[in-house]
């Protein structure tokens, strides 16, 4: 029986979208479907989630909840990962605080940023650890990484780790879309082409009966930034150096140097930036979940509709070698050649009985190959300190990253992050 194993699977909600789809697809029956997560209650609630939709729908898949991690990954042809390292409290909490007393404000720190180098310093640790012990007993499954900071752990796992891993985001899927919608404009029809990094990939090619659509899409984008919407940030990148970005605005408000800013304060209104947002919305989450137990867990008849998560499409793709296209995060193997060869990018993949092709992109716009290389920088350092365990290979990150370091002095950024490393406490490997 071929075994999908879920890492995170305490992840109820994004458990059911991700799992409930293999589920309901045809091609994916006579599965073992693993589920592993360090939270025993969470665990068994997506296990009992999981069990009524396979009810529900009549799946021959089965369902096996271990608290063993590597009896969970044993044999397993596909694994997916879902974890969050430190969760909320402590680990969110501290990225947002420390830096607030030296007057760092973020949006999401998930990525890259002080927040992001921190989340990528406490989870790289566990990751290969997951590495390890699929060397061990499930070398040749193919890994879905959905964890943030997608672009370093993605290359970590990769180039550290030996494990065959794609990154999956969600932000390619909805770009045009989204973006169509909020301009109102049809998008049927529409042919698009996006590279990048990931949260930073570009909308470099969007156009419809062999019309190029760019020229109707900033007009109407100017007409729109002269009243507040949510959407601020990219449309102001997007008429200042000529692309749109697949990532939503208040991710990429943190990712540039030009929009949250001590001295000009005005910019955060002005650009309807929501500042610690990220926490906010955690907890909303954990406000809402006791409601969604109800609804998922405890819910005997649970229907599910597959989503548009790729996961399942990807297991359909090579199981019955039709073929299916993704944006996915792989590393740069001479696909964008203006970026470095050892970054992890974002670019469109076939999918088949092969496993993952990427496809060729050549050089992105300058200016925006530029951009994409200011984040870079930092995900490279943040990785050769947790290879390393350099604490100086610290600072370099947070010194290179562009909002960090057009709001701090070096002194002050080293100080915080000294900061942050006697707060994480634990939760980090110690650093020379």
């Amino acid at each position: 029986m071929p075994k999908i194993t879920f890492i995170g699977a305490g992840s109820t909600v994004f458990a059911k979208n991700v799992l409930g789809d293999c589920l309901v697809t045809e091609s994916l029956q006579g599965f073992e479907i693993a589920l592993f997560d360090i939270n025993p209650e969470r665990l068994s609630d997506s296990e009992s989630m999981l069990n009524h939709i396979k009810n529900t729908f009549g799946s021959t898949s089965v369902i096996k909840a271990y608290s063993d991690r590597k009896e969970a990954l044993r044999g397993a042809k596909y694994v997916v990962n879902a974890i969050q390292v430190g969760g909320y409290d402590p680990c969110t909490i501290t990225d947002f605080e420390v830096p607030k007393k030296y007057g760092l404000r973020q949006t999401i720190a998930d990525t890259v940023g002080i927040g992001g180098i921190f989340r990528n310093l406490r989870t790289i640790p566990v990751m290969l650890d997951f590495a390890r012990d699929m060397q061990e007993v499930c070398p040749d499954a193919l890994f879905l990484n959905y964890t943030n900071p997608m672009a370093v752990l993605t290359n970590v796992m990769n180039t550290y780790g030996g494990i065959n891993t794609v990154g999956l985001c969600h932000s390619v899927q909805v770009c045009v879309r989204d973006l169509f919608k909020n301009l109102g404009m049809d998008d049927t029809g529409v042919k698009s082409k996006i590279a990048g990094i990931n949260h930073m990939a570009w909308l470099l090619e969007v156009s419809k009966d062999g019309v190029d659509l760019y020229p109707e899409i900033k007009r109407r984008a100017r007409e729109k930034q002269q009243e507040k919407h949510h959407d601020m940030v990219r449309y102001e990148m997007m008429l200042n150096f000529g692309y749109y970005i697949t990532e939503s605005s208040e991710h990429n408000a943190e990712y540039h140097p030009y929009f949250i800013k001590r001295n000009y304060p005005e910019l955060v209104d002005r650009f309807n930036i929501p500042l610690d947002e990220y926490p906010r919305r955690c907890i909303e989450q954990i406000g809402n979940w006791k409601k969604l137990k109800e609804e998922l867990v405890n819910n005997p008849t649970l229907n599910h509709k597959r989503t548009h998560e790729y996961a399942s499409y990807i297991f359909e793709a090579i199981e019955s070698n039709v073929p299916f296209r993704i944006g996915g995060n792989v590393m740069n193997t001479g696909l964008i050649t203006n970026l470095p060869r050892e970054a992890c990018v974002e670019v469109t993949c076939l999918v088949d009985r092969n496993g993952i092709t990427p496809t060729f992109v050549g050089d992105l716009p300058p200016q925006c190959a530029a951009l994409n290389r200011t984040n870079i920088n930092t995900q490279l350092l943040t990785i050769e300190a947790a290879i390393t365990g350099k604490r100086e290979h610290i600072y370099h990150a947070a010194m290179l990253d562009p909002h960090t370091s057009a709001e701090l002095s070096m002194d002050d950024i080293k100080a915080m992050c000294d900061d942050l490393i006697e707060a994480h406490g634990d939760w980090l490997p110690a650093y020379k």
